[in-house]
């Protein structure tokens, strides 16, 4: 297993951009259990306080319950357990569209991620978020999306071909969002960050 999926509590209907392959480990979090169970997927593994799971706690899989009182939220929980298995390629999905803070906690969790040296994504149904660092990275063309870039620090410099509006060597701030709603032209793009990092939106036009 290359890949690991992590559902989190945030209400998803099944329409995501994107699911897991049948070698993904997954990991829920809390209620997402609900929301894989739903989907026809079995967790490998179940983490939480469960004060927000509904019904008996998972029969399946690994299940490890956690106090409620705690500094990490549920999904971080997940992430840390993932890192700790030796997953690099994490993608959490029922990270969107809930409660604004949860979604503000998973987009800092990507950063979390990104720091211990892997690479995060969250996957919802018209969106995906990810966070990259230095260094050049190249993303295919997805019909009918849009591609919207912002500086996660407080600058960011970047440059970016196979776009509608492309950058050279340009610096992002975090104070204005120039990097909305661009698209991506080419079969596919390239993002090169000289400094700083950069947070990437994929949103359904």
């Amino acid at each position: 297993m290359s890949s690991c999926w992590i559902f989190g509590g945030a209400p998803i209907s099944g329409r995501l951009i994107d699911l897991p392959d049948k070698n993904s480990y997954i990991i829920a979090a809390d209620s997402g259990y609900a929301s894989a169970v739903r989907m026809g997927f079995t967790p490998d593994m179940t983490v939480g306080d469960f004060d927000s799971l509904k019904g008996e706690k998972p029969a399946v899989g690994q299940v490890i319950t956690v106090g409620a009182e705690k500094d990490d939220t549920d999904t971080m929980l997940a992430v840390k357990k993932a890192i700790e298995m030796g997953f690099m390629d994490i993608s959490i999905t029922g990270a969107l569209g809930g409660r604004l803070d949860h979604t503000i906690a998973n987009i800092q969790t990507l950063e979390y991620i990104r720091s211990n040296g892997g690479r995060g994504r969250l996957v919802g149904e018209n969106d995906t978020v990810e966070i990259i660092g230095e260094g050049s990275h190249l993303y295919k063309k997805i019909d009918g999306m849009y591609l919207s870039l912002f500086s996660y620090s407080d600058f960011a410099v970047i440059t970016v071909s196979g776009v509608k509006y492309p950058l050279e060597n340009h610096r992002l701030d975090n104070t204005f969002p120039l990097g909305v709603s661009n698209e991506i032209t080419s079969p596919e793009c390239a993002i090169t960050v000289s400094e700083g990092e950069l947070l990437l939106v994929f949103s359904k036009k």
